[in-house]
């Protein structure tokens, strides 16, 4: 029964994710388009669009996303494909969330020795390190456009997208550092100002 399957895979799939979403997704297309073949490449590729263009987690969106498709083509109704968005979500889930309340309880009781005080300092600067080259691997062409532009006979010009790029990023870093202002106005702000330049 497809339900079961999907059970067994994500449960799977949440028990051995170590890295967060993008670690995952490399499993996820191990276990459905090439083990289970509930999903093309295409498919899932798409699938994975989907997940990065709707807010939370996308290791969890991709879950979601998979066990709707999957029992939808499997011939299922909208009721039971939901179902199945369900089962997929739950099983990734629950594993990594049993773990969270086992740790966060042993740290609570052992969170003062010697030992555990050193291994989270150790990790809290991991965590910065692992954010800050996200950030830079984040940096690309495709997010903030090519600098130069060239014409039919070879003359460049500054890209007027990576200027506005490069303007938002920086008064997006200065609001959000100097000002801590709230992650939800910056998303809005930095949207009107896509569509305001867009309109230009």
């Amino acid at each position: 029964m497809i339900f079961l399957r999907l059970i067994l895979t994500f449960l799977k799939i949440g028990t051995f994710n170590f890295g967060g979403g993008y670690a995952m997704l490399s499993l996820i297309q191990d276990e459905v388009v090439v083990r289970h073949g509930w999903l093309s490449m295409q498919e899932f590729t798409e699938v994975v669009a989907l997940s990065q263009m709707t807010p939370g987690p996308i290791g969890v969106n991709t879950a979601t996303f998979v066990g709707y498709t999957a029992v939808a083509d499997a011939g299922y109704g909208v009721g039971w494909a939901l179902v199945g968005a369900l089962c997929a979500t739950t099983s990734v889930l629950v594993v990594p969330f049993v773990l969270c309340l086992a740790v966060s309880q042993y740290l609570q009781r052992n969170g003062d020795q010697p030992l555990i005080r050193r291994l989270m300092s150790t990790l809290r600067r991991v965590v910065v390190g692992l954010v800050a080259a996200a950030a830079l691997s984040m940096m690309t062409v495709e997010t903030f456009g090519r600098p130069l532009l060239v014409d039919g006979v070879g003359a460049t010009a500054v890209n007027p997208q990576f200027l506005f790029s490069c303007a938002v990023f920086v008064v997006v870093f200065l609001l959000a550092y100097f000002r801590k202002m709230s992650p939800v106005w910056l998303l809005l702000l930095a949207a009107a100002a896509g569509v305001v330049y867009g309109h230009c």
